[in-house]
């Protein structure tokens, strides 16, 4: 007898809400590692972009000595060289006229900066550093700025290229040049970052831009300078390994004022680095005259002492006693006058935290709470834009009574163990 066989259909598998959610995480996961790539999920500040400056000497330093020499092998005939790079070095450094013996005793380094050996020839461009104890009695008239020093300088390298500003976001040749440039004979006092770590969030290409002197003030704090100095770089390829033309600049102070201006250009592209080294010397020769002049004076509305034009400060103070004088009579009962003594309010010191989603919520919030009446003082400690900033304040009365100061002002106000916490 035949038996009919009916082949059993599989059912169709239907996923239920946990595997629906794992899976939608997981395609969304893999079309973010193709549009925009793994290495761009790493944070911000990590990779390999500090470059750590040199190590600043007193020595006087002499580069770009261009020399060719021959000997009977290769040792002499560098030998050769080295000795006829010193005695360039000393003519170019404006030395009395002396024999070799006595220009090499006072030599205290050779700085090899690109060099050709071969079996009986020598053609290299070399650096040579005298010995400043020895030799600064003869350069030292020569130099021009013995004796003059600027304060401490914080310096912003700006490098535009190929349509894209940077400063320390990766390593570019520009903050190459101004690491490798020996200051300690420069009457400019640099204060150089090493661009590693938060360096690349708090100095960027826009910072120059900014006028708002909070905000300068806390960025010239941290790295305990007086001023801002901001040479910039503008490079043109003109075609694939052809010349390259480069645009100096040097600017100065929080207003990003103008100085002076020059053009250099490089063969190709191997001739960028000797060509941003010469543009690097430029620039301090321009900063050390504009010291002279008096030009590089640290800018008085920078400092926290109050020292800005006496129109301004007038101003500022009219306004803030009429604005006190408001607050004072709306809604207050008048006061009964009294015989007994007043005594005298005590000064103490609050911490307050606000809201800081940019830099001009920042500028805000200080020049809303130093308005406030009996606020003697309030300067920011920490500032975390995008979070929560915290200021110290110098309040003449008690936390209570600031807190309603500040609550008059149109303030929301939450207080806490010597601390308060305004938004608005």
């Amino acid at each position: 007898m035949a038996v009919a066989f009916t082949p059993t259909l599989p059912r169709r598998w239907r996923p239920g809400p946990a595997a629906t959610l794992l899976g939608g995480l997981g395609s969304l996961l893999a079309v973010a590692l193709v549009a925009i790539g793994p290495e761009r999920l790493i944070a911000q500040v990590e990779g390999d972009r500090g470059i750590t400056p040199v190590a600043a000497t007193t020595d006087i330093q002499v580069s770009g000595i261009a020399v060719e020499a021959t000997g009977s092998s290769a040792a002499e005939a560098r030998l050769n060289g080295w000795k006829q790079a010193q005695k360039k070095a000393w003519e170019k450094a404006g030395g009395p006229s002396m024999d070799e013996a006595t220009i090499e005793s006072m030599v205290s380094a050779v700085v090899i900066e690109r060099e050709q050996v071969g079996p009986r020839r020598y053609i290299a461009t070399l650096g040579v550093v005298f010995d400043r104890a020895r030799a600064g009695q003869y350069l030292g008239a020569s130099r021009g700025t013995v004796g003059q020093s600027s304060a401490p300088l914080l310096v912003i390298p700006v490098l535009r290229s190929g349509g894209a500003s940077q400063v320390y976001e990766v390593r570019g040749p520009w903050q190459a040049a101004w690491a490798a440039f020996q200051a300690g004979n420069s009457p400019i006092d640099y204060v150089r970052p090493t661009g590693s770590g938060g360096d690349s969030l708090l100095i960027t290409a826009g910072q120059p831009q900014r006028r708002s002197r909070a905000w300068w003030r806390n960025v010239l704090d941290q790295f305990r300078a007086a001023d801002v100095i901001v040479p910039e770089a503008r490079l043109e390829r003109q075609w694939p390994g052809g010349p390259v033309r480069g645009t100096f600049t040097a600017r100065y102070g929080p207003d990003n004022k103008f100085l002076e201006s020059f053009t250099l250009t490089a063969n190709d592209e191997a001739g960028v680095p000797a060509m941003l080294t010469t543009a690097v010397q430029r620039i301090d020769a321009i900063y050390a005259r504009a010291l002279s002049q008096g030009l590089l004076k640290p800018d008085a509305t920078l400092n926290h002492g109050g020292a800005m034009d006496a129109g301004l400060a007038a101003l500022i103070e009219a306004a803030r006693q009429a604005e006190q004088a408001a607050t004072a009579t709306e809604g207050e009962p008048t006061a009964t006058p009294s015989a007994a003594p007043t005594t005298p309010a005590v000064i103490s010191t609050f911490t307050v935290q606000f809201a800081s989603p940019d830099a001009a919520a920042v500028d805000a919030a200080l020049a809303a709470v130093r308005g406030a009446p009996g606020v003697q003082g309030a300067a920011t400690t920490s500032i975390a834009m995008g979070g929560t900033s915290v200021m110290r304040v110098t309040y003449a009365g008690e936390l209570a009574a600031l807190a309603d100061a500040l609550r008059a002002r149109g303030w929301r106000v939450t207080m806490g163990p010597n601390a308060l916490s305004i938004r608005r």
